[in-house]
């Protein structure tokens, strides 16, 4: 569609019209009119109607890299915490040596492409078997929150 519209928006401009007659007529903005102008003049036909190729950012991590964070993650977290969390993730690297340094948003990208979520992982109780608990009459239990009662004592609610 972008194509087209230089194209006509050219077309429009060799037939005499104005940037501002054929920018209205084309729908789009007279800057683009402009641009597209300046990249005929400059590089021709095909510099005009199609984008030159974007580089895009380099990887922050190597494979190996991110192999070893992901390999982290599927541990059991560092003592004294019950799960990881992308920011703790990010503090472990570090402190590993896996990389020098490593942002948040790095590392929650490398675990959605891994399909990973380990701050998901509930401490929830569960019987030796590894099936969950469940209530008296065999349903299960639901979800369980803590509610703050008047007084300050807590009871759980379903």
């Amino acid at each position: 569609m972008r194509v087209l519209k230089r194209a006509r928006a050219l077309q429009l401009l060799s037939e005499g019209w104005t940037v501002v007659g054929a920018a209205e007529a084309v729908g789009v903005t007279q800057t683009t009119v402009r641009n597209v102008r300046r990249r005929y003049l400059e590089e021709g036909l095909v510099g005009a109607l199609h984008e030159r190729q974007r580089p895009g950012a380099a990887r922050l991590l190597t494979e190996r890299q991110a192999s070893e964070v992901v390999a982290m993650v599927c541990a059991p977290p560092p003592e004294g915490r019950t799960r990881w969390t992308v920011r703790l993730i990010a503090e472990e690297a570090v402190r590993r040596g896996v990389v020098a340094k490593v942002g948040r948003e790095t590392v929650r990208e490398l675990l959605l492409r891994h399909d990973l979520k380990p701050w998901r992982e509930k401490n929830v109780v569960r019987a030796k078997t590894g099936r969950p608990v469940h209530r008296a009459h065999g349903g299960r239990t639901g979800i369980v929150r803590a509610a703050t009662m008047p007084g300050g004592t807590c009871r759980l609610l379903r």
